[in-house]
C-alpha cells in the first residue's frame, strides 16, 4: 500500500492503557500561560524514565476560560492513577504556582477525580471564592493571588500510539516529522510528549549488552548507521534517517485520528521512502492501530 507514492508498511502500532488528566493554565498573555505549560510538562517524555508523560494539548481563547484570559491545556498521563495525583501536585505546585500571572483549572469532566490540594501553601491566609462559576482557592503570593481549582478529572486513556518516518536524508525525515507533529496538534485530546513531538532515539525493550542495569536501549535494528554492520537490520535501502512520532490521548479514536493526520502530512513531504510503526507482539499493551486500516481511504489507486 502506498500514499502519495510513499510505502505504508503492513503493520500496526501497539499502545497501552493509562490514566489521563488535563489542566487548563491561564495567564495574562498566551505567552505567559505557554511558559508555565512548557515548564510543567518538562521531563515527561516516557514513563520508561520519567514520572509521567505530558505535553501541551491545545491553546484556549479567553472566551473559553473561567477567568476570561488566554490559556493552554496540558495533559498528563501515567499507568497509575496515584502517580497522576502526585504529578499534578508536583507539576502545578512547582511549575505553575511559581510562574507569573498564572491560574489553574480542571480541564477534564470525568466521574473519577483526584484531589490536588495546594492551598496549604497559603499558610492560613488562603481563602475560598468563585471564578467563572467554579469553586477555587485564592492563595496570597508575591505578585497578588494565585487562583486554583483543587479537584481534577481523571479518565482512562491510551499511550504509545506511534509511527516511524523513513527519510532519504536526515533533513527530509526531520521536515516530514515536523509536518506530522503540526498536523497532530489539530486533534484535541492528544499530545506528542517527546521534544518537539519527535523521537530521535527510539528504544527497544531490554538491553542484552547491559542487561543488569538497563531496561531499555537503542532500537539498533532501526539505526541507519548499523544497516551494513548487523545481519538483521530493518532499515530499507536508501534510508539515511528515521524519526518516530509517539502520541498519547484520551481515547483510541483520537489516537487513530492523530496518527492518520500525522502520517498523511509526512507522506506528502519530499524525500520520504516509507512509513512504519512499532509493536512488541502484544506484550506492551492491548491497543493495536493498523496503518493500512487507518489510511485505507487515502491509498494510491494504482
Amino acid at each position: 500500500m502506498k500514499v502519495n507514492g510513499v510505502k505504508i508498511d503492513d503493520t500496526y502500532a501497539e499502545a497501552f492503557p493509562v490514566y489521563a488528566a488535563r489542566v487548563l493554565i491561564t495567564g495574562a498573555t498566551t505567552a505567559l500561560a505557554e511558559t508555565a505549560a512548557t515548564v510543567a510538562t518538562g521531563f515527561a517524555t516516557s514513563v520508561i524514565g520519567c514520572s509521567a508523560e505530558a505535553g501541551i494539548d491545545r491553546y484556549v481563547l479567553p472566551s473559553e476560560t473561567p477567568d476570561g484570559r488566554p490559556g493552554v491545556i496540558i495533559m498528563v498521563v501515567h499507568p497509575s492513577k496515584k502517580q497522576i495525583k502526585s504529578n499534578l501536585i508536583e507539576r502545578i505546585g512547582e511549575c505553575v504556582l511559581t510562574a507569573a500571572t498564572t491560574a489553574v483549572f480542571n480541564a477534564l469532566e470525568s466521574e473519577e477525580t483526584v484531589p490536588v490540594k495546594l492551598h496549604f501553601f497559603g499558610d492560613g491566609y488562603e481563602y475560598q471564592t468563585t471564578v467563572g462559576g467554579r469553586d477555587v482557592w485564592a492563595i496570597p503570593i508575591l505578585e497578588g493571588e494565585f487562583i486554583c481549582e483543587e479537584t481534577y478529572g481523571v479518565q482512562k486513556g491510551v499511550a504509545g500510539g506511534n509511527f516511524f518516518i523513513y527519510g532519504e536524508t536526515q533533513g527530509s525525515a526531520l521536515l516530514a516529522a515536523q509536518a506530522a507533529v503540526g498536523a497532530i496538534k489539530s486533534v484535541d485530546g492528544t499530545i506528542t510528549p517527546f521534544p518537539g513531538g519527535i523521537v530521535a532515539s527510539g528504544s527497544k525493550v531490554g538491553c542484552p549488552t547491559y542487561s543488569t542495569f538497563m531496561k531499555a536501549s537503542t532500537h539498533h535494528r532501526l539505526a541507519p548507521t548499523l544497516k551494513d554492520k548487523i545481519p538483521d537490520s530493518f532499515v530499507p535501502d536508501g534510508v539515511k534517517s528515521i524519526y518516530e512520532i509517539v502520541i498519547c490521548g484520551l481515547s483510541e479514536e483520537v489516537i487513530a485520528e492523530a496518527m492518520k493526520r500525522g502520517m498523511l502530512a509526512a507522506a506528502h513531504a519530499k524525500g520520504i521512502i516509507e512509513i512504519s510503526a512499532g509493536n512488541y507482539g502484544g506484550e506492551l499493551g492491548p491497543f493495536k492501530f493498523n496503518l493500512h486500516e487507518i489510511l485505507s481511504d487515502y491509498a494510491d489507486s494504482k
